[in-house]
């Protein structure tokens, strides 16, 4: 029932959309209504969406700095892992869901509301992440999700409704957009309109995070990135908070075009969807995470890590951050992070990052053992029992067809 609702938290950006939800709540379900913005270093000004809440009657509004908390206590977990969903996707959108919808429930418990509402649509992987994080979260929170309510079902009925009921809306707002966007500090995710025909290579407007390859500078840059238990903390000798180690290797990722992904997904909800997606400091810290790890790293744990990765990848992208199977892998992850310390060399050039050279104290790379030159450590003649051993079940598996 709509009376029942009091009050409510809402996911607010301060753009049209959750403008009009904002409105909406207020009259559909005569609530009040709590605006909650997150920083999660999105590259907006967000203060504009304070006042705007404050003219539309919102008298708790919370606006909060969150980009130290994302890259630490989300995207590096993430990181430890290397994950990629279906293989490329580094899940920008996808980790950022949760903490947001944390900090709603907080924020719900502490001002007294029985509800909470997104922004997000009833075709896509947001409603999802958002609603499984809010019921895990507290099992008995009302969750208010206006685009499975409301007959507004176009732009130009979001427009309208704005006019009739003196919405401020931003002049670039009136006019069609040609893809829509989602950004934080770890990616930029554009999709929809002028995006939507898998066939067609995106237009050079789509890519606002990183310059072009073939733009790129001509000559390489080299960066060198530390490691502490599978965490990067320095860029170049400087030690940096996560969120300013990110921005750092943002920039230089951004500089040599690094990061741009053309991809068509599987929605959680069922159908396929094509995305643009750039990721430039996550691509470079991705493939030096995955350079320290080569040398600190025994074979069966690296093994087992590529083995579960698409388990964890799947469950983040789902919306299961907050599920006892995703805590447990996450305990795994962690314990093969111990021996991960080291600093890794990587080498951009024209949308590449390329590892050249990686150290540790913990380095598992023996040279005696591996040389081609003479060695005394190692008995090449143990190598003929070892294969006949491992051909064994081969061997009699042959003999029984013949």
């Amino acid at each position: 029932m709509k009376d029942d609702v009091k009050k409510v938290v809402l996911a607010y950006s301060g753009g049209l959309d959750t403008s009009v939800i904002l409105r909406w709540l207020q009259e559909t379900y005569r609530c009040e209504v709590v605006t909650f913005t997150a920083d999660l270093g999105q590259g907006e000004e967000l203060e504009p969406a304070r006042a705007k809440a404050e003219r539309m009657g919102a008298k708790e509004i919370f606006i909060e700095d969150l980009r130290e908390t994302f890259v630490k206590d989300y995207v590096f977990p993430m990181f430890r892992a290397n994950a990629l969903y279906e293989g490329l996707y580094l899940l920008g959108t996808s980790i950022a869901r949760p903490l947001i919808a944390k900090r709603q429930i907080e924020i719900a418990a502490k001002v007294g509301a029985d509800a909470v509402a997104h922004g997000a649509t009833g075709k896509g992987n947001d409603q999802v992440r958002f609603e499984l994080s809010y019921y895990a979260l507290n099992p008995h929170i009302r969750v208010i999700a206006p685009w499975r309510e409301w007959q507004l079902t176009s732009r130009t009925k979001l427009l309208e409704y704005a006019e009739m009921h003196q919405i401020p809306i931003a002049r670039d707002k009136r006019g069609e957009p040609p893809f829509s966007v989602d950004a934080n500090l770890l990616h930029t995710s554009s999709e929809g309109k002028i995006l939507e025909d898998p066939w067609v290579e995106a237009d050079p407007i789509v890519y606002s995070r990183t310059r072009s390859p073939e733009e790129a500078p001509d000559q390489p840059h080299y960066v060198e990135i530390e490691f502490e238990r599978g965490d990067a903390v320095a860029v170049d000798g400087v030690k940096l908070s996560p969120a300013a180690l990110l921005a750092r290797l943002n920039a230089l990722g951004r500089e040599h075009g690094i990061g741009r992904l053309d991809l068509v997904e599987n929605r959680f909800v069922g159908m396929k969807s094509r995305g643009v997606y750039e990721t430039p400091g996550g691509t470079i810290l991705l493939a030096a995470h995955r350079g320290i790890e080569s040398i600190t790293l025994d074979r069966g744990a690296a093994h087992l890590k590529d083995d579960v990765m698409p388990r964890y990848a799947e469950l983040i992208y789902f919306g299961f951050w907050f599920s006892p199977e995703r805590d447990m892998l996450q305990a795994l992850i962690d314990k093969s992070q111990e021996s991960v310390t080291g600093t890794v060399r990587l080498k951009l050039y024209k949308g590449s990052a390329s590892v050249v050279g990686r150290k540790s104290p913990n380095s598992l790379y023996s040279l005696a053992h591996v040389t081609f030159e003479e060695d005394s450590v190692y008995d090449q003649r143990d190598a003929a029992g070892f294969i006949k051993l491992n051909a064994l079940r081969l061997r009699l598996l042959r003999s029984r067809k013949r």
